[in-house]
Order: structure tokens, then sequence, then C-alpha cells
């Protein structure tokens, strides 16, 4: 098959659905199909375009099989509400061209975030004549107005109106947790258009390895301590202020280090709370090379999931997969009625606090500290749920089998109408 992933985030870009669709689409190729990726110039978390890609309209590249067709983006490191409409508008002007000029595909797979590139898809969908799958990694505009990130009631209502489109347009909306097949349903989207495949993990690269002689806990002084890591995005949803406070609560035990890695202004943002704080317990650090990614993750003992009170009960954070297969034990202070706490209470490989609760999230983490063999046991059950729910080439299998059914779908319509025409044709 030819199979088109049109996703405004891939490599090199380290976090969020960049590293899925990478190897989503590394994978497709491994298994024989022809894929191409049509996104943009890649700038996230830094929200800045890379160096090496700055100062181009479009780059055409290839990494492990895999066509990548890059376009020109408007991005601005801190951007106001007019900069971030006119990103979505960039991308969907500008990724077009080479979608539109690319080999002919037999299905299209889009992600959303971005939701305005349900546009150019559908477009190129009904052009080329195959069907479309919709893969939702969040849903737009309703966490944006959730969180407060979308105020303005004429953008909320375009938003609304290319939700309704982008639902209406694809063949198949794949959906990552079930609370998104409740938003789905209660907005009229119909059962037999939602597939439930969960984000994944690949677990033979992410995996327990030893804490001793572990090279990320040489570098940065953390042997014999007991570490405590968060790794991700630093951003309003997240609340890493209360991962700080809880750090200070805690930090009269030396043994307790917490480790916070992301994002550059994201860190400057909370060095300044340490500070103030007197956090002096936590080591901030920049994103890790993805090679570097096994041994950092199993220099934890204790891994960290956090989200604000007002975060959308449906959203449901990438990295829970990657702490599962690492064999961490995990520590969520997130909405205990959303879908990430239900996901963690599901695996048995963790323990739920309430969000934005710094004294809750120290005394969690102290029980932990203070019971080895509870952190042991959670360990365990993490990384045998991670295998048995979410390892890759389960996902790989269910997107490739979807594909294949809509391929057949297609082929078997286009043969009917012929026949329907041939006998309408005859005396």
């Amino acid at each position: 098959m030819r199979i088109l992933i049109y996703s405004y985030n891939y490599y090199p870009e380290p976090i969020g659905i960049a590293p899925l669709m990478t190897e989503l689409a590394e994978g497709l190729v491994k298994r024989g199909h022809q894929v191409r990726v049509v996104t943009a110039m890649p700038n996230y978390p830094e929200r800045q375009i890379y160096q090496e890609y700055r100062g181009k309209w479009y780059l055409n590249e290839y990494k492990n099989g895999v066509q990548i067709q890059r376009s020109y983006v408007w991005i601005r490191p801190q951007p106001n509400l007019l900069d971030r409409v006119l990103l979505d508008a960039s991308f969907v002007v500008t990724s077009f061209v080479p979608a539109l000029f690319g080999w002919r595909p037999d299905v299209i797979l889009s992600t959303s975030p971005s939701l305005p590139s349900c546009v150019p898809v559908a477009l190129l969908g009904w052009l080329r004549a195959c069907p479309v799958i919709l893969n939702l990694q969040d849903i737009l505009p309703d966490a944006a107005v959730h969180v407060g990130l979308l105020k303005n009631k004429l953008l909320i209502k375009l938003f609304t109106v290319l939700e309704k489109f982008a639902y209406h347009t694809a063949s198949k909306i794949s959906v990552i947790a079930d609370g998104f097949v409740d938003n789905l349903r209660s907005k009229g989207v119909e059962a037999d258009k939602i597939v439930q495949i969960p984000n994944w993990v690949d677990v033979n690269f992410i995996r327990p390895l030893p804490k001793e002689n572990n090279p990320f806990r040489a570098a940065h002084n953390l042997n014999d301590k007991f570490v405590v890591l968060y790794s991700g995005n630093i951003a309003l949803t997240q609340g890493l202020e209360s991962v700080v406070k809880a750090a200070s609560v805690l930090r009269h035990i030396p043994d307790i280090v917490f480790v916070i890695v992301g994002e550059a202004k994201g860190l400057q943002r909370l060095q300044q709370e340490c500070l103030d704080c007197g956090a002096d317990n936590v080591l901030l650090l920049p994103f890790q090379s993805r090679k570097d990614l096994p041994q950092m993750l199993a220099a934890a003992d204790v891994g960290l999931v956090v989200q604000k009170k007002n975060v959308v009960s449906f959203n449901m954070p990438s990295k829970i997969q990657v702490l599962l297969a690492s064999g961490a034990a995990l520590v969520a202070s997130v909405p205990d009625n959303g879908t990430a706490a239900r996901a963690i209470k599901q695996s048995g490989g963790g323990v739920i606090v309430p969000p934005e609760d710094p004294q809750a999230l120290a005394m969690a983490i102290l029980d932990l500290y203070q019971n080895p063999e509870k952190v042991k046991t959670l360990g365990y059950k993490s990384r045998q749920y991670a295998i048995e729910n979410y390892a890759f080439e389960q996902a790989l299998n269910q997107y490739e089998s979807l594909c294949y059914s809509l391929t057949a779908d297609r082929r078997a319509s286009i043969e009917s109408t012929r026949v329907t025409v041939s006998r309408a044709e005859s005396p």
C-alpha cells in the first residue's frame, strides 16, 4: 500500500506526537508499505524552527525508508492568539503543495492537532479518491477551551465547525482512549466510524535496566539516590510548580532527588519557583537524546505524571505508556475521574493523588521511598501491563489492518459502481 501520513509533528522533534508518528511510519515501511509524511519544519517544543531547517520553504528528506516532505510554517517562541492562527493557517496552505504533487496514496492518515489540517486532508482525499483516517491525539476545541487557552468566541465557533467537518469527512476516526469514544458519541459520531487504538511504546527499546552503573545516574551524581523523574512538556496543562513545591516539602531527606527534564523556557520558569520554595533537591535538565532515553528512564525510582485540575477528562499523556514500559512505579497527580487516572489504575503500576496538591504528592513519594518492596511491585506491574496492552507491534497490526480494510472497502465500492454502470448501459 501507499500510505500518506499528514502530521504537523514528526522526527526530529523529541516528544509528543512526533516520536509516535515516526515509529508508525517506519514500522509500516518495514512491513513493506510505501510511506510518505507531509509535515512542518521541526519546531517543537522550542517553538522555533530548528537551526538546520531555517530559511527553507520546502524540504524533501528520506529517513529509514520514509519520504518526508517538510514545509515552512509561521512560528513564534511566545505566540499570541494571532500567531497561533497564522501557524495553523500557514501549515494548511504550505503543506498542501507537496501533499498534492506527491504520489497518489491508497490511504491518508491525518493526526489532530492540528485540527485545521483536516481541510487540505479532506480535499486531497476527494481529489485522490482515497479514504482518510483521522487520528485524534486530542479533541479540539474542547481541550483548549477547558484550560483557558481558547477564549475568543469567533475562534471557538470556527474550530467547532472544523471539528464537525473533520469527523464528517473522515472515513474512520482512530482514538487513543475510551474517554475519546464517549466524547465523540455525545457529538453524534457513529459508533462504527470510531476505532480505539491506544498510543504505543517500543517495549524492546524502552525497558527496565539496572540502576547500578547507570550512565544517567553517574553523569548527574544520582548514585544511591531515590530519583523522582518528570520528563516531558512543561506547559499550562501540567502545573509542574506543584512538583517543585512537593520537592520543597521533602528537602530535609537528602536521599530524595527530583529530576525534571524539559524545554529550556519551561525550565527557566521552574528555576525561579525552586528559588522561591527553597527546593534545592530539584535537578533541572534539558531534553536528552533519544538514544539515551532508556537509561534516563531506568535511572528513576518513581516516574511522575502531572496534570492540572482543569484538564479535560479524556486527556491521555503519551508519557504514561513510556513510564510503564520502563518498569517505573508511577505517581500520578491527575484528576481522579480522568482517562489518565483510569489507565494507571488499570495497570496496577502506580498511585493517584489529587492534582495541584503538593502535600499529597510529597506524601505519596515519601511512602514509596520508605517502602522499596512496594516500588518493585508497582514497577513489575507497570512493565507487564505495557507489554500486554501498549506494545508497538499490536498498534502497528491494528493500523495496518485498518488501512487494508479501508482499501478493500474502496475497491468493493468501485467494483459495485462499475457493475451498476455496466448493467445500466446494457441493452
